[in-house]
């Protein structure tokens, strides 16, 4: 495995127990050619301009880092260095800490979905920024916000509008998948603008949820289902082939050593699904394939993206740091393999790299 350990920017102490982390902005910006296991990112997403890459993460403004060899990163200024007066107006609380970002071009634009919200409400909205270029040092270079695409209310709504993902089906259709605890994850159509669902919420389709888990046999048999804990969230839909894999991330995040972050993977041939699992368990019942968990070093592995570049496709996530003092997230890629029977595989293993930085 190889693996890029890109530094996170901001974490902060939230509710029930929720660790975050911080660093000052001031400092974090002036960081450059960082070797590549001595950065941190939560919620991470990679797209390739020319010979560039990017990198899109939680942070304050939306932060972004970026390389030329895929190995050492340099902090560039964050999407936002003013925040959108809606963002503070719409949401009771927020801090100007974007989370989740979500980076796609189309007809030679780049749509960045992203969350505001705090932690333990769904009092959230997912917004969408566009610019022609990542090139900070092109003259048309230009953050444009282009407002709320969907927002959800405390006692209104029983799903969470934050953790987008842009899809086009094969007919060219967009769709954003989306959601975090509470009903789980969803899945709704755009308009061609990309900049609002078609239609109200009765359009919203359920993808994946853990209100209810399935029970097996030793033979991995179904026998029936019990109580889950809710604990879905960060969909990201990959089309491979004839099928469409919609990956998500189970149980905890955000608690250092004590995350127990894990990423499931199920699949459709249609992109409202329903997406199962290599059992045949729907994952709106609670299924998914287990792809990757914590180990002695990684306590906690989600929220990842999947990117292609040069012919290869890699699995983009965050871990938390068992060798360091706090268990600090860190940025990993895996390279992406598929099985004869065409579920994704990771290629190598998340505890070769054996060193730690003194981060904390």
């Amino acid at each position: 495995m190889r693996i890029y350990s890109v530094g996170l920017l901001a974490l902060l102490f939230g509710l029930v127990g929720l660790i975050v982390w911080a660093d000052e902005p001031a400092v974090v910006r002036a960081r450059v050619n960082v070797p590549q296991l001595d950065v941190v990112a939560h919620d991470p997403v990679i797209v390739k301009e020319g010979d560039s890459y990017y990198l899109f993460t939680t942070g304050p403004g939306i932060s972004v880092w970026k390389s030329d060899d895929f190995s050492s990163w340099s902090m560039q200024d964050p999407v936002f260095p003013d925040i959108p007066d809606w963002t503070t107006e719409t949401v009771s609380g927020f801090n100007g800490h974007f989370w989740a970002p979500d980076i796609s071009l189309r007809d030679g634009k780049y749509y960045l979905y992203y969350s505001v919200s705090r932690f333990g409400t769904n009092d959230s909205c997912i917004g969408l920024a566009t610019n022609v270029t990542l090139d900070s040092s092109h003259p048309d270079y230009n953050w444009v916000d282009e407002g709320i695409v969907l927002r959800s209310k405390p006692d209104e709504n029983d799903w969470n509008a934050i953790d987008p993902n842009l899809i086009v089906d094969d007919e060219g259709r967009p769709y954003l998948s989306f959601g975090s605890f509470w009903s789980g994850l969803k899945i709704v159509r755009l308009k061609d603008s990309l900049d609002a669902p078609i239609g109200e919420e009765e359009n919203l389709v359920s993808i994946a949820s853990r209100v209810q888990v399935p029970v097996k046999s030793e033979e991995g048999q179904l026998v029936g289902f019990e109580s889950g804990n809710t604990a879905i969230e960060g969909p990201f839909i990959y089309r491979k082939g004839d099928f469409y894999y919609l990956f998500a991330s189970v149980d905890f995040c955000c608690r250092g050593k004590e995350s127990t972050y894990k990423i499931v993977v199920g699949r459709s041939k249609s992109v409202t699904g329903p997406y199962v699992d290599d059992a045949g368990v729907d994952m709106d019942d609670g299924g998914g394939r287990l792809l990757n968990e914590g180990d002695e070093r990684w306590q906690g592995l989600g929220h990842n993206s999947v990117c292609a570049f040069d012919g290869k496709e890699y699995l983009v996530f965050h871990g938390y740091d068992g060798l360091t003092e706090k268990g600090l997230p860190k940025l990993l890629i895996e390279e992406l393999s598929w099985s004869v029977d065409g579920w994704p595989v990771l290629s190598g293993d998340s505890t070769a790299e054996e060193t730690a930085e003194n981060e904390d």
